[in-house]
Protein backbone atom coordinates (compact mmCIF):
# COMPACT_ATOMS: atom_id res chain seq x y z
CA UNK A 1 0.00 0.00 0.00
CA UNK A 2 0.97 3.47 -1.08
CA UNK A 3 -0.18 6.66 0.58
CA UNK A 4 0.38 10.37 -0.08
CA UNK A 5 -0.62 12.71 2.94
CA UNK A 6 -1.25 16.39 2.49
CA UNK A 7 0.56 18.71 5.15
CA UNK A 8 -0.27 21.74 4.15
CA UNK A 9 -3.19 23.66 2.27
CA UNK A 10 -6.87 23.28 2.10
CA UNK A 11 -6.66 19.32 2.10
CA UNK A 12 -4.26 19.36 5.25
CA UNK A 13 -4.49 16.10 7.15
CA UNK A 14 -6.33 13.94 4.00
CA UNK A 15 -4.55 11.25 2.77
CA UNK A 16 -5.03 9.20 -0.71
CA UNK A 17 -4.19 6.13 -1.32
CA UNK A 18 -2.92 4.17 -4.18
CA UNK A 19 -1.12 1.36 -5.75
CA UNK A 20 0.54 1.95 -8.64
CA UNK A 21 -0.22 5.56 -9.88
CA UNK A 22 -1.93 9.15 -8.52
CA UNK A 23 -1.99 11.73 -10.03
CA UNK A 24 -1.96 15.67 -8.65
CA UNK A 25 -2.98 19.14 -10.15
CA UNK A 26 -5.86 21.44 -10.37
CA UNK A 27 -8.16 19.94 -12.94
CA UNK A 28 -10.81 17.96 -11.30
CA UNK A 29 -9.63 14.69 -13.02
CA UNK A 30 -7.09 14.57 -11.10
CA UNK A 31 -7.29 11.62 -8.36
CA UNK A 32 -5.07 14.83 -5.42
CA UNK A 33 -7.08 17.95 -6.55
CA UNK A 34 -5.53 21.13 -5.84
CA UNK A 35 -7.46 24.08 -5.44
CA UNK A 36 -3.74 26.65 -6.31
CA UNK A 37 -2.91 28.91 -8.75
CA UNK A 38 0.26 28.11 -8.40
CA UNK A 39 -0.70 24.25 -9.66
CA UNK A 40 -1.11 23.64 -12.85
CA UNK A 41 -4.09 21.62 -14.34
CA UNK A 42 -2.14 18.74 -15.11
CA UNK A 43 1.35 19.21 -12.68
CA UNK A 44 2.98 16.12 -11.45
CA UNK A 45 2.39 12.13 -10.84
CA UNK A 46 3.64 9.65 -8.67
CA UNK A 47 4.34 6.48 -10.24
CA UNK A 48 5.47 2.55 -9.82
CA UNK A 49 8.45 2.12 -11.63
CA UNK A 50 11.19 -1.06 -11.51
CA UNK A 51 13.40 0.96 -9.24
CA UNK A 52 10.41 1.90 -6.80
CA UNK A 53 8.61 5.06 -6.66
CA UNK A 54 8.95 7.82 -8.44
CA UNK A 55 7.50 11.56 -8.62
CA UNK A 56 7.07 12.99 -12.37
CA UNK A 57 6.82 16.56 -13.30
CA UNK A 58 4.22 16.94 -16.04
CA UNK A 59 5.69 20.49 -17.69
CA UNK A 60 4.45 22.17 -14.61
CA UNK A 61 5.05 26.49 -14.84
CA UNK A 62 5.84 26.31 -10.95
CA UNK A 63 7.45 23.11 -10.77
CA UNK A 64 7.97 20.09 -8.73
CA UNK A 65 9.93 19.98 -5.60
CA UNK A 66 11.27 17.42 -3.61
CA UNK A 67 14.50 17.35 -0.35
CA UNK A 68 14.39 21.91 -1.51
CA UNK A 69 15.36 20.74 -5.42
CA UNK A 70 13.25 21.17 -8.53
CA UNK A 71 12.83 17.90 -10.25
CA UNK A 72 12.03 16.90 -13.85
CA UNK A 73 11.83 13.38 -12.28
CA UNK A 74 12.56 11.55 -8.70
CA UNK A 75 13.09 8.36 -7.53
CA UNK A 76 10.87 8.75 -3.95
CA UNK A 77 12.48 7.45 -0.74
CA UNK A 78 9.89 6.63 2.02
CA UNK A 79 8.40 9.84 3.92
CA UNK A 80 10.01 12.51 1.55
CA UNK A 81 8.16 15.31 1.65
CA UNK A 82 6.75 17.06 -1.97
CA UNK A 83 6.16 20.51 -2.45
CA UNK A 84 3.57 21.50 -5.05
CA UNK A 85 2.52 24.51 -5.42
CA UNK A 86 1.60 26.09 -1.77
CA UNK A 87 1.22 22.36 -0.46
CA UNK A 88 3.53 19.74 1.20
CA UNK A 89 2.97 16.21 0.57
CA UNK A 90 4.36 13.13 2.14
CA UNK A 91 4.89 10.06 0.18
CA UNK A 92 4.76 7.00 2.47
CA UNK A 93 4.55 2.94 1.12
CA UNK A 94 4.30 -0.02 2.94
CA UNK A 95 4.11 -3.72 1.96
CA UNK A 96 3.71 -6.39 4.67
CA UNK A 97 0.64 -6.04 7.17
CA UNK A 98 3.13 -4.65 10.03
CA UNK A 99 4.55 -2.39 7.79
CA UNK A 100 0.90 -0.97 6.90
CA UNK A 101 -0.24 -1.05 10.76
CA UNK A 102 3.44 1.19 11.18
CA UNK A 103 2.51 3.29 8.29
CA UNK A 104 -0.64 4.08 9.83
CA UNK A 105 0.57 4.87 12.90
CA UNK A 106 2.47 7.55 11.81
CA UNK A 107 -0.20 9.10 10.04
CA UNK A 108 -1.75 8.93 13.47
CA UNK A 109 1.28 10.48 15.18
CA UNK A 110 1.27 13.12 12.11
CA UNK A 111 -1.71 14.71 13.24
CA UNK A 112 -1.71 14.05 16.98
CA UNK A 113 -3.78 11.66 19.52
CA UNK A 114 -7.89 12.36 18.63
CA UNK A 115 -7.31 13.96 15.76
CA UNK A 116 -4.69 11.45 14.03
CA UNK A 117 -6.88 8.48 15.55
CA UNK A 118 -9.84 9.46 13.55
CA UNK A 119 -8.00 9.99 10.39
CA UNK A 120 -7.00 7.16 10.53
CA UNK A 121 -9.87 5.33 11.07
CA UNK A 122 -11.12 6.94 7.98
CA UNK A 123 -8.43 6.57 6.14
CA UNK A 124 -8.80 2.59 6.82
CA UNK A 125 -11.90 2.42 5.37
CA UNK A 126 -10.94 3.74 2.55
CA UNK A 127 -8.37 1.99 1.94
CA UNK A 128 -10.02 -1.59 2.36
CA UNK A 129 -12.82 -0.41 0.09
CA UNK A 130 -11.12 1.18 -3.08
CA UNK A 131 -7.70 1.14 -4.47
CA UNK A 132 -7.35 4.73 -4.88
CA UNK A 133 -9.23 6.93 -2.03
CA UNK A 134 -9.69 9.99 -0.47
CA UNK A 135 -9.94 10.25 3.31
CA UNK A 136 -11.13 13.24 5.01
CA UNK A 137 -10.90 14.11 8.67
CA UNK A 138 -13.58 13.54 11.16
CA UNK A 139 -13.58 16.91 12.42
CA UNK A 140 -12.89 18.91 8.81
CA UNK A 141 -12.78 22.55 10.94
CA UNK A 142 -10.21 21.54 13.65
CA UNK A 143 -7.35 23.29 12.64
CA UNK A 144 -4.47 20.99 13.34
CA UNK A 145 -0.96 22.30 14.21
CA UNK A 146 1.54 22.09 11.37
CA UNK A 147 5.09 22.29 11.06
CA UNK A 148 7.51 22.60 8.24
CA UNK A 149 10.68 22.69 6.56
CA UNK A 150 11.47 26.91 6.29
CA UNK A 151 13.09 26.28 3.20
CA UNK A 152 10.13 24.85 1.38
CA UNK A 153 7.81 27.41 2.86
CA UNK A 154 10.52 30.08 1.83
CA UNK A 155 10.33 28.24 -1.85
CA UNK A 156 6.74 28.63 -2.08
CA UNK A 157 6.54 32.34 -1.05
CA UNK A 158 8.66 33.32 -3.85
CA UNK A 159 6.99 31.59 -6.66
CA UNK A 160 5.17 33.17 -9.35
CA UNK A 161 0.79 32.52 -9.50
CA UNK A 162 -0.27 31.13 -12.44
CA UNK A 163 -1.79 32.89 -15.35
CA UNK A 164 -5.50 32.25 -13.71
CA UNK A 165 -4.64 34.15 -10.68
CA UNK A 166 -7.44 36.40 -9.35
CA UNK A 167 -6.60 40.20 -9.24
CA UNK A 168 -7.02 40.41 -5.51
CA UNK A 169 -4.32 37.34 -5.43
CA UNK A 170 -1.93 38.89 -7.25
CA UNK A 171 -2.17 41.96 -4.91
CA UNK A 172 -2.13 39.79 -1.90
CA UNK A 173 0.98 38.48 -3.13
CA UNK A 174 2.54 42.30 -4.90
CA UNK A 175 1.71 43.35 -0.35
CA UNK A 176 3.96 40.83 0.64
CA UNK A 177 6.51 40.60 -1.80
CA UNK A 178 6.74 44.71 -0.68
CA UNK A 179 6.60 43.96 3.04
CA UNK A 180 9.68 41.68 2.44
CA UNK A 181 11.40 44.00 0.13
CA UNK A 182 10.91 46.96 2.69
CA UNK A 183 11.86 45.03 5.41
CA UNK A 184 15.41 44.17 3.42
CA UNK A 185 15.54 47.65 2.32
CA UNK A 186 15.83 48.26 6.22
CA UNK A 187 17.99 46.02 6.85
CA UNK A 188 20.36 46.55 4.57
CA UNK A 189 20.99 49.79 5.49
CA UNK A 190 20.33 49.47 9.40
CA UNK A 191 23.55 49.60 11.75
CA UNK A 192 21.89 48.88 14.73
CA UNK A 193 19.97 45.01 15.64
CA UNK A 194 16.97 46.82 16.92
CA UNK A 195 16.47 48.47 14.20
CA UNK A 196 16.44 45.17 12.14
CA UNK A 197 13.86 44.00 14.47
CA UNK A 198 11.37 46.94 14.58
CA UNK A 199 11.04 47.01 10.98
CA UNK A 200 11.05 42.89 10.79
CA UNK A 201 7.77 43.28 13.30
CA UNK A 202 6.42 46.55 11.74
CA UNK A 203 5.80 44.53 8.51
CA UNK A 204 4.80 41.88 10.46
CA UNK A 205 1.85 43.55 12.12
CA UNK A 206 0.83 45.56 9.52
CA UNK A 207 -0.10 42.37 7.42
CA UNK A 208 -1.39 40.08 10.09
CA UNK A 209 -3.68 40.17 12.76
CA UNK A 210 -1.29 39.74 15.51
CA UNK A 211 -1.70 40.60 19.28
CA UNK A 212 2.02 40.10 20.03
CA UNK A 213 4.99 39.44 18.54
CA UNK A 214 8.91 38.72 19.70
CA UNK A 215 12.01 37.87 18.43
CA UNK A 216 14.26 35.59 20.35
CA UNK A 217 18.15 35.21 20.31
CA UNK A 218 20.21 31.92 21.17
CA UNK A 219 22.70 33.35 24.02
CA UNK A 220 26.20 33.28 23.25
CA UNK A 221 27.60 29.33 24.12
CA UNK A 222 24.35 28.22 24.97
CA UNK A 223 21.26 26.65 23.46
CA UNK A 224 18.64 29.15 25.59
CA UNK A 225 16.57 31.96 24.24
CA UNK A 226 16.34 35.75 25.22
CA UNK A 227 13.24 37.80 23.86
CA UNK A 228 15.65 40.09 22.12
CA UNK A 229 12.99 42.77 20.98
CA UNK A 230 9.15 42.44 21.46
CA UNK A 231 5.75 44.61 20.05
CA UNK A 232 2.50 44.44 20.90
CA UNK A 233 -0.80 45.62 20.62
CA UNK A 234 -1.93 45.29 23.86
CA UNK A 235 -1.27 47.75 27.10
CA UNK A 236 0.43 45.59 29.27
CA UNK A 237 4.21 46.12 28.15
CA UNK A 238 5.16 42.63 29.25
CA UNK A 239 4.73 40.80 26.54
CA UNK A 240 3.79 36.72 26.65
CA UNK A 241 4.72 33.82 24.32
CA UNK A 242 3.90 30.39 24.04
CA UNK A 243 7.40 28.85 25.52
CA UNK A 244 6.63 25.39 23.87
CA UNK A 245 5.37 26.48 20.26
CA UNK A 246 8.92 28.75 20.51
CA UNK A 247 11.10 25.84 22.01
CA UNK A 248 9.33 22.96 19.04
CA UNK A 249 9.98 25.56 16.65
CA UNK A 250 14.12 26.84 17.87
CA UNK A 251 15.00 23.06 18.52
CA UNK A 252 13.70 21.62 15.21
CA UNK A 253 14.39 24.34 12.92
CA UNK A 254 11.01 24.41 11.67
CA UNK A 255 8.27 26.94 10.81
CA UNK A 256 5.04 25.96 12.79
CA UNK A 257 1.06 27.44 12.41
CA UNK A 258 -1.40 26.56 14.87
CA UNK A 259 -5.16 28.02 14.60
CA UNK A 260 -6.68 26.66 17.88
CA UNK A 261 -3.92 25.88 20.23
CA UNK A 262 -6.35 24.77 22.78
CA UNK A 263 -7.23 21.80 20.59
CA UNK A 264 -3.34 21.06 19.55
CA UNK A 265 -2.40 18.18 21.46
CA UNK A 266 1.05 19.35 20.76
CA UNK A 267 0.51 22.56 22.76
CA UNK A 268 -2.56 22.39 24.47
CA UNK A 269 -0.65 21.89 28.04
CA UNK A 270 1.71 24.49 27.66
CA UNK A 271 1.18 26.82 30.77
CA UNK A 272 1.80 29.71 28.71
CA UNK A 273 -1.18 28.91 25.96
CA UNK A 274 -3.34 28.39 29.00
CA UNK A 275 -2.51 31.20 31.21
CA UNK A 276 -2.18 34.15 28.13
CA UNK A 277 -5.23 32.63 25.84
CA UNK A 278 -3.12 32.17 22.99
CA UNK A 279 -5.21 30.66 20.51
CA UNK A 280 -3.44 31.00 16.87
CA UNK A 281 0.11 31.39 16.69
CA UNK A 282 3.11 31.17 13.79
CA UNK A 283 6.86 30.84 14.04
CA UNK A 284 9.97 30.60 12.41
CA UNK A 285 13.45 29.85 13.20
CA UNK A 286 15.87 32.50 11.92
CA UNK A 287 18.17 29.89 10.03
CA UNK A 288 22.03 31.02 8.99
CA UNK A 289 23.14 28.12 7.39
CA UNK A 290 22.84 25.35 9.19
CA UNK A 291 22.57 27.32 12.44
CA UNK A 292 19.45 28.62 14.23
CA UNK A 293 20.11 31.59 15.82
CA UNK A 294 16.69 32.26 16.87
CA UNK A 295 13.08 32.53 16.34
CA UNK A 296 10.69 35.18 14.97
CA UNK A 297 6.78 34.21 16.96
CA UNK A 298 4.08 36.28 16.86
CA UNK A 299 0.44 35.17 18.31
CA UNK A 300 -3.36 36.34 18.27
CA UNK A 301 -4.96 36.21 21.97
CA UNK A 302 -8.63 35.14 22.28
CA UNK A 303 -8.57 34.10 18.24
CA UNK A 304 -8.76 31.12 16.24
CA UNK A 305 -7.76 30.64 12.52
CA UNK A 306 -6.02 34.22 13.05
CA UNK A 307 -3.14 32.95 10.50
CA UNK A 308 -3.21 31.39 7.25
CA UNK A 309 -0.25 29.32 5.03
CA UNK A 310 0.46 32.66 3.45
CA UNK A 311 0.76 34.26 6.35
CA UNK A 312 3.55 31.46 7.61
CA UNK A 313 5.26 32.19 3.97
CA UNK A 314 5.78 35.58 4.58
CA UNK A 315 6.85 34.77 8.35
CA UNK A 316 10.09 32.80 6.54
CA UNK A 317 10.50 35.33 4.51
CA UNK A 318 11.48 37.87 6.53
CA UNK A 319 12.83 36.11 9.14
CA UNK A 320 15.59 34.76 6.53
CA UNK A 321 16.89 38.66 5.99
CA UNK A 322 16.60 39.12 9.67
CA UNK A 323 19.21 36.39 10.22
CA UNK A 324 21.90 37.92 7.86
CA UNK A 325 21.57 40.35 9.48
CA UNK A 326 21.69 39.16 13.08
CA UNK A 327 24.93 37.00 12.21
CA UNK A 328 26.73 39.86 10.63
CA UNK A 329 26.16 41.69 13.79
CA UNK A 330 27.66 39.01 15.80
CA UNK A 331 30.82 38.81 13.40
CA UNK A 332 30.77 42.78 13.48
CA UNK A 333 30.63 42.49 17.38
CA UNK A 334 33.23 39.59 17.11
CA UNK A 335 35.84 42.17 15.42
CA UNK A 336 34.44 44.97 17.62
CA UNK A 337 35.46 42.94 20.65
CA UNK A 338 38.70 41.11 19.41
CA UNK A 339 39.70 45.36 18.66
CA UNK A 340 38.89 46.40 22.19
CA UNK A 341 40.78 43.46 23.68
CA UNK A 342 43.83 44.20 21.56
CA UNK A 343 43.40 47.61 23.20
CA UNK A 344 42.80 46.50 26.71
CA UNK A 345 46.15 44.26 26.91
CA UNK A 346 48.13 47.18 25.54
CA UNK A 347 46.43 49.51 28.53
CA UNK A 348 47.58 46.93 30.62
CA UNK A 349 50.87 46.87 29.50
CA UNK A 350 51.04 50.53 30.26
CA UNK A 351 49.68 49.76 34.02
CA UNK A 352 51.67 46.94 34.84
CA UNK A 353 55.01 48.88 34.00
CA UNK A 354 53.33 52.33 35.34
CA UNK A 355 52.08 50.68 38.74
CA UNK A 356 51.80 53.66 40.85
CA UNK A 357 48.74 54.98 38.67
CA UNK A 358 47.20 51.49 38.44
CA UNK A 359 43.36 52.05 37.42
CA UNK A 360 44.25 55.61 36.14
CA UNK A 361 43.63 54.45 32.57
CA UNK A 362 40.17 53.37 33.41
CA UNK A 363 39.15 56.36 35.59
CA UNK A 364 40.16 58.84 33.34
CA UNK A 365 37.97 56.71 30.47
CA UNK A 366 35.04 57.20 32.41
CA UNK A 367 35.22 60.58 33.15
CA UNK A 368 36.09 61.34 29.70
CA UNK A 369 32.53 59.67 28.74
CA UNK A 370 30.76 61.27 31.51
CA UNK A 371 31.91 64.50 30.03
CA UNK A 372 31.26 63.59 26.18
CA UNK A 373 27.53 61.94 27.03
CA UNK A 374 27.30 65.91 28.68
CA UNK A 375 28.46 67.97 25.77
CA UNK A 376 26.18 65.97 24.02
CA UNK A 377 28.18 63.76 21.85
CA UNK A 378 26.65 60.70 20.66
CA UNK A 379 26.86 57.26 21.14
CA UNK A 380 29.35 56.19 18.14
CA UNK A 381 31.56 59.20 19.49
CA UNK A 382 31.17 58.27 22.66
CA UNK A 383 32.48 54.41 21.32
CA UNK A 384 35.68 56.40 20.02
CA UNK A 385 36.19 58.45 23.12
CA UNK A 386 36.49 55.38 25.18
CA UNK A 387 39.07 53.60 23.56
CA UNK A 388 40.62 57.25 23.32
CA UNK A 389 40.61 57.06 27.03
CA UNK A 390 41.85 53.61 27.03
CA UNK A 391 44.93 54.17 24.68
CA UNK A 392 45.63 58.35 25.83
CA UNK A 393 48.82 57.15 27.84
CA UNK A 394 50.02 54.05 25.10
CA UNK A 395 53.04 56.35 24.81
CA UNK A 396 54.58 55.72 28.41
CA UNK A 397 55.68 52.40 27.07
CA UNK A 398 58.66 53.65 25.28
CA UNK A 399 59.74 55.70 29.00
CA UNK A 400 62.29 54.23 30.99
CA UNK A 401 61.11 52.41 33.92
CA UNK A 402 62.87 54.18 36.18
CA UNK A 403 61.32 57.22 35.72
CA UNK A 404 57.83 55.61 35.50
CA UNK A 405 58.31 54.39 38.80
CA UNK A 406 60.06 56.96 40.86
CA UNK A 407 58.59 57.53 43.75
CA UNK A 408 59.37 61.48 44.69
CA UNK A 409 59.05 64.30 42.06
CA UNK A 410 60.75 64.23 38.85
CA UNK A 411 63.76 65.99 37.82
CA UNK A 412 63.96 68.70 34.93
CA UNK A 413 65.59 66.07 32.89
CA UNK A 414 63.25 62.85 34.05
CA UNK A 415 60.70 65.48 32.67
CA UNK A 416 61.84 66.20 29.76
CA UNK A 417 62.34 62.50 28.82
CA UNK A 418 58.67 62.35 30.33
CA UNK A 419 57.38 64.62 28.05
CA UNK A 420 57.76 62.66 24.68
CA UNK A 421 55.52 60.09 25.59
CA UNK A 422 52.05 61.60 24.01
CA UNK A 423 54.40 61.67 20.72
CA UNK A 424 55.76 58.04 21.05
CA UNK A 425 52.15 57.50 21.39
CA UNK A 426 50.89 59.01 18.11
CA UNK A 427 53.68 57.24 16.24
CA UNK A 428 52.47 53.62 18.00
CA UNK A 429 49.04 54.56 16.10
CA UNK A 430 49.54 56.18 13.05
CA UNK A 431 50.78 53.00 11.36
CA UNK A 432 47.44 51.20 11.95
CA UNK A 433 44.32 52.53 10.19
CA UNK A 434 42.22 51.80 12.51
CA UNK A 435 43.81 53.38 15.37
CA UNK A 436 44.36 56.90 13.64
CA UNK A 437 41.30 58.41 15.09
CA UNK A 438 42.56 57.54 18.38
CA UNK A 439 45.53 59.86 17.67
CA UNK A 440 44.18 63.15 18.93
CA UNK A 441 43.54 61.44 22.70
CA UNK A 442 47.20 60.34 22.79
CA UNK A 443 49.04 63.04 21.41
CA UNK A 444 46.85 66.44 22.52
CA UNK A 445 45.98 65.78 26.38
CA UNK A 446 48.31 67.28 27.79
CA UNK A 447 48.60 70.41 25.53
CA UNK A 448 47.13 73.56 27.48
CA UNK A 449 44.16 76.19 26.81
CA UNK A 450 46.59 79.02 27.38
CA UNK A 451 49.37 77.51 24.85
CA UNK A 452 51.71 76.28 27.62
CA UNK A 453 51.53 72.62 27.21
CA UNK A 454 53.17 70.04 24.71
CA UNK A 455 54.35 68.86 22.84
CA UNK A 456 53.22 71.35 20.55
CA UNK A 457 52.38 74.22 22.60
CA UNK A 458 49.16 74.68 20.75
CA UNK A 459 46.39 77.50 22.17
CA UNK A 460 43.10 77.25 22.45
CA UNK A 461 40.40 75.69 20.11
CA UNK A 462 43.83 74.74 17.89
CA UNK A 463 44.04 72.29 20.32
CA UNK A 464 41.63 69.14 19.14
CA UNK A 465 38.26 69.03 21.17
CA UNK A 466 39.84 65.37 22.01
CA UNK A 467 42.59 66.54 23.65
CA UNK A 468 41.40 68.85 25.22
CA UNK A 469 38.63 66.53 26.95
CA UNK A 470 41.10 63.73 28.49
CA UNK A 471 43.61 66.69 29.36
CA UNK A 472 40.51 67.68 31.99
CA UNK A 473 39.96 64.01 32.90
CA UNK A 474 43.07 63.27 33.35
CA UNK A 475 43.97 66.24 35.35
CA UNK A 476 41.09 65.35 37.78
CA UNK A 477 41.77 61.96 38.28
CA UNK A 478 45.64 62.71 39.04
CA UNK A 479 44.34 65.13 41.73
CA UNK A 480 41.74 62.93 43.39
CA UNK A 481 43.34 59.15 43.45
CA UNK A 482 46.00 58.25 45.89
CA UNK A 483 49.21 57.33 44.83
CA UNK A 484 52.45 55.31 47.11
CA UNK A 485 54.04 59.18 47.90
CA UNK A 486 50.73 61.12 48.55
CA UNK A 487 47.06 60.84 49.35
CA UNK A 488 44.54 62.00 46.92
CA UNK A 489 42.44 65.41 46.97
CA UNK A 490 38.92 65.04 47.80
CA UNK A 491 36.54 66.05 45.00
CA UNK A 492 35.56 69.26 46.36
CA UNK A 493 39.49 70.37 46.57
CA UNK A 494 39.99 68.63 43.35
CA UNK A 495 36.79 70.76 41.47
CA UNK A 496 37.83 73.78 42.66
CA UNK A 497 41.58 73.58 41.16
CA UNK A 498 39.50 72.27 38.20
CA UNK A 499 37.69 74.97 37.78
CA UNK A 500 40.72 77.89 38.61
CA UNK A 501 42.42 76.54 35.77
CA UNK A 502 39.07 77.16 33.41
CA UNK A 503 39.86 79.28 30.65
CA UNK A 504 43.63 79.02 31.53
CA UNK A 505 45.13 75.56 31.30
CA UNK A 506 41.68 73.67 30.12
CA UNK A 507 38.47 74.23 28.13
CA UNK A 508 36.04 75.95 29.84
CA UNK A 509 32.67 74.24 28.43
CA UNK A 510 34.90 70.87 29.34
CA UNK A 511 35.15 71.94 32.70
CA UNK A 512 31.62 72.91 32.70
CA UNK A 513 30.51 69.84 31.31
CA UNK A 514 32.83 68.00 34.18
CA UNK A 515 30.72 69.89 36.64
CA UNK A 516 27.31 69.52 35.34
CA UNK A 517 28.23 66.06 35.16
CA UNK A 518 28.99 65.69 38.69
CA UNK A 519 25.62 67.34 39.60
CA UNK A 520 24.05 64.77 37.78
CA UNK A 521 25.56 61.93 40.22
CA UNK A 522 27.50 60.66 37.10
CA UNK A 523 30.92 61.41 38.83
CA UNK A 524 31.60 60.32 42.19
CA UNK A 525 31.17 56.55 41.59
CA UNK A 526 34.24 56.79 39.15
CA UNK A 527 36.37 58.24 41.91
CA UNK A 528 39.14 55.63 43.38
CA UNK A 529 38.26 55.80 46.85
CA UNK A 530 34.38 57.41 46.58
CA UNK A 531 33.52 54.08 48.39
CA UNK A 532 36.62 53.16 50.88
CA UNK A 533 34.63 54.28 53.92
CA UNK A 534 31.74 51.83 53.61
CA UNK A 535 31.40 48.66 55.04
CA UNK A 536 30.21 47.37 52.43
CA UNK A 537 32.65 48.18 49.52
CA UNK A 538 35.96 46.25 48.21
CA UNK A 539 39.00 47.58 45.74
CA UNK A 540 38.93 46.35 42.82
CA UNK A 541 42.02 44.21 42.31
CA UNK A 542 42.76 45.36 39.14
CA UNK A 543 41.96 49.17 39.09
CA UNK A 544 42.01 49.80 42.38
CA UNK A 545 38.77 51.71 42.06
CA UNK A 546 36.62 50.67 45.42
CA UNK A 547 33.29 49.22 44.61
CA UNK A 548 30.15 49.26 46.69
CA UNK A 549 28.62 46.14 47.44
CA UNK A 550 24.44 45.31 46.90
CA UNK A 551 23.07 44.40 50.33
CA UNK A 552 21.89 41.09 48.34
CA UNK A 553 26.16 40.13 47.40
CA UNK A 554 27.77 37.72 50.01
CA UNK A 555 31.26 35.96 49.65
CA UNK A 556 31.90 33.77 46.86
CA UNK A 557 29.24 35.61 44.62
CA UNK A 558 30.78 37.21 41.39
CA UNK A 559 30.88 40.65 40.64
CA UNK A 560 31.89 43.16 38.19
CA UNK A 561 33.72 46.31 38.44
CA UNK A 562 31.96 49.05 37.15
CA UNK A 563 34.99 51.13 35.92
CA UNK A 564 37.05 48.70 34.49
CA UNK A 565 34.17 45.73 34.35
CA UNK A 566 36.58 43.00 34.96
CA UNK A 567 34.88 39.97 37.21
CA UNK A 568 35.51 39.71 40.57
CA UNK A 569 34.97 37.20 43.16
CA UNK A 570 33.90 38.97 46.26
CA UNK A 571 35.73 36.93 49.64
CA UNK A 572 35.16 38.49 53.06
CA UNK A 573 37.60 37.88 55.94
CA UNK A 574 38.95 39.87 59.23
CA UNK A 575 35.77 42.10 58.90
CA UNK A 576 36.28 43.17 55.35
CA UNK A 577 35.52 42.19 51.96
CA UNK A 578 38.59 41.52 49.09
CA UNK A 579 38.04 40.59 45.84
CA UNK A 580 40.13 38.07 43.67
CA UNK A 581 40.23 38.99 40.27
CA UNK A 582 38.59 36.21 37.74
CA UNK A 583 41.04 35.76 34.71
CA UNK A 584 39.26 36.99 31.27
CA UNK A 585 39.23 33.76 29.46
CA UNK A 586 38.96 30.69 30.80
CA UNK A 587 42.00 28.39 31.65
CA UNK A 588 42.73 25.33 28.57
CA UNK A 589 43.23 22.03 29.99
CA UNK A 590 46.37 20.22 28.86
Amino acid sequence: MNIVVVLTGSLKGKTFSFEDEITIGRAPDNIIQLDDMQVSRKHAKIMRTSKGFVVRDLGSGNGTFVRNRRVSECLLENNDIIQIGRQQLKFRHADTDDEIDQLFGHVAGEFGDEEGAGLVSTARKAADSSGTAVSAREDQDSNLFESSDPKMVYQTFFTIPGKGATDLEAQEIQRRLLAVYAANEAIAGARELSRVFETVLDQVFRLLNASNGVILLKKPEEQELYPAYQKSTESDNNVSYSHTIVERSFRHAEAVITNNAFDDSRFRSGVSIIAHNIRSAICAPLLHQSECLGVIYVDSHGRQNAFTDSDLQLLVALAGPAATAIKNAQYVSLLEQAYEDTLVVLANAIELRDHYTVGHTWRVTHFAMAIARELGWDEEKIKEVRMGGVMHDVGKIAVDNAILSKAGPLTEEEFAKMKVHPERGADLLRDVCVLQPLIPYCLYHHERWDGKGYPYGLKGEDIPIEGRLVAVADTFDAMTSTRPYRKGLSPEIAFKEIIKGRGVQFDPDIVDALIISHQKGHINAILQDFFAKESRSLSCPFCSTYIRLDDHVAAGQVIECHVCHRKIKVHQGEGRFYGELIPLAPAKSK
